[in-house]
């Protein structure tokens, strides 16, 4: 994982002392709230229904034990015991006070993690594969081009006022884990000749307007990464819309001049720049990987004994059939938390299960932990012969609930319950939903099946690309919510089509469950999953289920 030099310390201290200067304006009265926004904003910091929130960033999901327990200590000491995981690998505590944050940032700070990046209309926390550097279906760790880009955005004097927010996702492997055809930029690292590079997806993302991102380059060789970010988003900043923020974001840009005019604007600008200061040299690369730490994998042999023998037990041999997944080095594996347990709050860590996990780490995981845009966190790196132990204590902290990629692994907004944009509260939701499904047996049944819960039609909980899509809307306030069927989020991403009106809250739980129910009787074998039958029944079936009450 990433280690900070003196630069990178030395960059956050300023910027904390900075910010605690004007957040010492605000409470004077010297600065009003309008004139304090665009301050926070560029730290990291919302005002919510109920308080300020403070986002911090969490490059390419890595965290080092060290800074898991920094941020149970935020949560503990600034905040009411918790922190909610999002979907952009990121971390936000809701209720920190003020006059507080300037401290709690400085605390963070130690351990070289922050808020910038979160927020305002700059390039936002570059996204990639919580399995990275431990996937055996990936070509290179992603994350050492992340953090070439975090380097290369943060701050950049050219793009910290763009039109709207600018969101960028990488992957390596041969399986996207980073849904990046939702996002501003999508890069996909592949090999072509021998060479490797990337692919360019371009103009994806939900919200109010949900595009699915459009290829304008198959294969950019790596040393022209930079320069082409750096063309994207110059063509982006001086059209893109400034006059409606509904209209500014870059899948808006792409959508009205078209691909190919946009394709062609992009590659013109490029030209210029191409062989510029931005040209990445293996020396430049490998100056970046220095600062990676890989950890020194044990030699062991894959399938011990002690695993065989530890299958018996029809728990671990659940958890493990369903958070467990291969690693790239012998005798390890990869593990999946999961923070969605039955009834709870889907991706909310308590402080002390923070503290637990950071020493379950040190004791398991070479030290390292990754937070999933599915708002779970992973173990990228644990010895195979450790899992029993693990399970254990896993289960004992509450983070072992086997349903990872299941009905109740719920993607979700936090909703009208924080949010001050949001139309309907998502977390009872989720809550109730998790609650009708908990049922271990019969969600196995049911099989892998994303549903993903938005509050507002800002789609943060990505409602467009869950298998199950729950937007909230307000009517006459009243809370109603909207289903949309058959999204996903990967290499063959699709948005989600509308069944129909929306649902009152009291029957959602009731008409996602006849849906489920629908495709069960309908399925042609336990094999065939939900969104397959989707694609092969159409929506009509599962329509005419959902409102068969009304």
């Amino acid at each position: 994982m990433y280690v900070h030099d003196e630069f990178d310390r030395a960059f956050l201290a300023e910027r904390v002392e900075d910010f605690r200067g004007q957040v010492a304006r605000r409470l004077s009265g010297a600065l009003n709230e309008e004139e304090f926004k665009p301050l926070r904003l560029m730290n990291g910091v919302y005002l919510q229904l109920h308080a300020y929130m403070l986002r911090v960033c969490i490059p390419y999901g890595t965290l080092s034990a060290t800074q898991l327990r920094a941020l149970a200590a935020v949560a503990r000491k600034y905040d009411r015991g918790y922190g909610h995981f999002t979907t952009r690998q990121n971390i936000q505590f809701n209720w920190i006070k003020l006059a507080e944050l300037p401290d709690a940032m400085a605390d963070l700070a130690k351990v070289g993690i922050h808020g910038i990046q979160t927020s305002g209309n700059c390039i936002r926390n570059t996204t990639t594969d919580p399995w990275a550097g431990a996937a055996p279906d990936e070509i290179e760790d992603p994350r050492l081009y992340a953090e070439i880009i975090r380097q290369w955005s943060t701050l950049h004097p050219e793009f910290t006022f763009l039109p709207r927010k600018f969101k960028i996702a990488i992957t390596a492997a041969t399986h996207d884990r980073a849904a990046i055809k939702v996002h501003d930029i999508g890069l996909r690292l592949h090999r072509r000749d021998g060479e490797t590079g990337f692919e360019v997806i371009v103009g994806g993302g939900l919200g109010r307007s949900p595009f699915i991102g459009k290829t304008i380059r198959d294969f950019l060789p790596k040393q022209h990464l930079l320069s082409y970010l750096e063309a994207v988003l110059r063509t982006y900043n001086l059209e893109g819309r400034r006059d409606n923020i509904y209209k500014a974001r870059i899948k808006i840009q792409v959508h009205e001049i078209g691909l190919e005019e946009f394709t062609r604007r992009v590659e013109a600008e490029w030209e210029a720049i191409r062989e510029g200061t931005l040209r990445l040299d293996e020396e430049a690369i490998d100056q970046v990987r220095a600062h990676f730490a890989t950890p020194a994998f044990d030699a062991l042999e894959d399938g011990p004994a002690a695993l065989a023998a530890a299958l018996q037990d029809p728990g671990f041999a659940l958890w493990h059939a369903n958070v467990v997944a291969p690693h790239k080095a012998p005798g390890h594996a990869i593990v999946t938390l999961s923070l969605k347990p039955i009834g709870g709050p889907p991706g909310d860590a308590t402080a002390d299960q923070m503290d637990a996990i950071a020493e379950l780490a040190e004791l398991y995981a070479y030290g390292e932990v990754r937070v999933a845009h599915e708002q779970n966190l992973t173990f990228p790196h644990v010895r195979q012969k450790d899992l029993p132990e693990l399970w254990r204590r896993l289960d004992a902290i509450g983070v072992a609930t086997p349903n990872v990629g299941l009905v109740s692994d719920i993607i979700s907004c936090p909703g009208l319950d924080y949010c001050s944009l949001a139309n309907t509260r998502s977390i009872p939701i989720a809550q109730a939903i998790s609650e009708r499904f908990a049922d271990g047996a019969r969600a196995a049944e049911i099989g892998r099946l994303h549903l993903n819960i938005s509050g507002c039609i800002n789609a943060c909980g990505h409602h467009h690309i869950g298998h199950i899509g729950i937007l909230g809307v307000d009517k006459k306030d009243e809370e109603f919510f909207q289903i949309v069927l058959g999204g996903k989020g990967n290499f063959k991403a699709r948005l989600g089509e509308l069944i129909g009106p929306a649902i009152p809250e009291s029957e959602i739980v009731d008409a996602v469950e006849r849906i489920v129910d629908t495709y069960l009787e309908l399925r042609t074998s336990p094999s065939e999953t939900f969104i397959a039958a989707v694609e092969r029944l159409g929506l009509d079936p599962f329509k005419e289920r959902a409102y068969a009450s009304r």
